[in-house]
């Protein structure tokens, strides 16, 4: 199976960033994701929202980056959320018992 390279895109709206993540979040990319979210983990004026629509493939390596997101955030008591998560990866998030902590909707 071709690994699909990883794609970030940010959109900074008011009081708000946005990055969608395109492809798959592996061990391979780890470092390009966890180098992307850093700086953004530590703006807590403003609500994270990653938006998962074209995810297509999350490993454990990329479960744990956002875990550490979700520590990093809950922390500075900043707000975080996903959003658009396909259903494959849903149940993924299910059954590891990670969804309560990805509150979804950048209007929460």
């Amino acid at each position: 199976m071709q690994n699909e390279k990883l794609t970030f895109q940010t959109e900074n709206l008011d009081g708000l960033t946005v990055v969608r993540i395109a492809g798959e979040l592996d061990l391979e990319v780890a470092s390009q994701m966890r180098s992307v979210m850093e700086p953004l983990m530590e703006l807590s004026d403003r609500k994270l929202v990653l938006n998962l629509r074209d995810l297509k493939y999350i490993d454990s390596t990329g479960i744990g980056i956002l875990i550490s997101i979700v520590k990093a955030r809950h922390a500075r008591n900043a707000p975080f959320g996903v959003e658009e998560v396909p259903s494959t990866i849903q149940k993924l998030f299910d059954m590891t018992g990670i969804t309560p902590f990805l509150a979804a909707s950048p209007n929460a």
